[in-house]
């Protein structure tokens, strides 16, 4: 069965890759996912703080008088909380190239175009085939509006691909007002591809000792609908390349994401669970499920279920909306207690 794809214009066997994570922190843990298949290598991001705080740390360190800012650099965690600083980035990428055949992209996260520019070029040259730009930001300042975080992301990426040769993803947010038209932007200024989506992790309240928590959850299944209606409306309208994060933990969860538009499906929290031998296990049932549908190709089913495509584009609009609401019925009340039943 063929299973190959283009994604960031390089043609892979397949579309499974490991997402942005641990996953390939360790040389003999990132062969293995080779082993297992791995079409690419996706390594965790570099945060623009990290970068800020390493330079920051070494003016402290010539000028121990001139802290302005000793308040603000104590919020950020300390160097010995990152697996890898910038320098041990670069010095690991090179590693992971030399160690691997497969393409490896790295990434970085920043909401500024200034501060760390410079490491998307080390990038390049420490030999990365691709890079992804993790736009993790939360605007929470009521003076600024849609326009002006849109205006700064459109701004890096086009920085960036001044900055760089390789190919370049961008990984968004579900949360953007007007997706469509930010992801045409995001092509003109320059990006090659869209990963979708970005988690973000919900910190929770210990009302004890009134302190915000973070925590850590996994992805299931669930969290794949939202990428697989995105990725659908915007297959076909966008000439980037389309990957899927989030969400993948099963061959059909691949293989619809296939189908909605997906060139790419990284996984993460799946491997995490079941071992980097788990990427061969979806391969091999993707090429059985294909076959046994009588498919020829992966190529037949990648985005047979888009906006453009579906033969139900209502489904994936409004009219999906109206139609579960409309649908859902009362059968009882619930008991104090007991959980309310709902028929459908």
């Amino acid at each position: 069965m063929d299973l190959s794809t283009t994604y960031l214009g390089f043609k892979l066997p397949h579309p499974l890759m490991p997402g942005a994570s641990p996953l390939v922190d360790d040389l003999d843990s990132a062969r293995r996912l080779e082993d297992s298949g791995a079409c690419a290598l996706v390594m965790r991001s570099l945060f623009e703080e990290q970068i800020v705080h390493d330079e920051m740390a070494q003016h402290i360190h010539l000028d121990a008088f001139g802290n302005s800012n000793a308040e603000a650099i104590s919020y950020f965690p300390g160097p010995s909380a990152f697996v890898l600083g910038p320098e041990e980035y670069l010095e690991h990428l090179m590693r992971l190239k030399a160690a691997v055949r497969v393409p490896v992209f790295a990434s970085l996260n920043g909401t500024t175009p200034d501060s760390w520019m410079e490491y998307a070029r080390l990038i390049e040259q420490a030999g990365a085939d691709a890079l992804e730009l993790n736009f993790y930001y939360f605007p929470t300042d009521p003076a600024e509006n849609a326009d002006d975080v849109e205006r700064r992301c459109l701004a890096i990426v086009g920085a960036v691909r001044e900055a760089i040769g390789i190919p370049m993803a961008v990984k968004l947010s579900p949360f953007y007002s007007a997706l469509v038209n930010f992801a045409t932007n995001l092509e003109r200024s320059g990006a090659d591809g869209l990963v979708l989506f970005n988690r973000f992790y919900q910190p929770d309240i210990d009302v004890e000792e009134l302190e915000v928590v973070p925590r850590l959850r996994f992805s299931d299944s669930s969290e794949l609908l939202l990428r697989l209606r995105w990725i659908a409306i915007l297959s076909g309208r966008v000439g980037t390349s389309l990957a899927v994060t989030g969400g993948v933990h099963t061959p059909l969860d691949a293989l619809k994401a296939v189908m909605a538009g997906a060139h790419a499906v990284q996984m993460v929290s799946g491997l995490i669970a079941r071992g980097p031998g788990y990427l061969g296990v979806v391969r091999n049932e993707i090429a059985r499920w294909l076959e046994s549908h009588g498919y020829d190709s992966l190529a037949q089913a990648q985005g047979s279920m888009s906006l453009k495509r579906c033969p139900d584009p209502g489904a994936l609009e409004r009219a999906n909306y109206m139609k579960i609401l409309q649908s859902w019925r009362v059968t009882s009340v619930a008991s104090p207690g007991e959980p309310e039943r709902s028929k459908r």
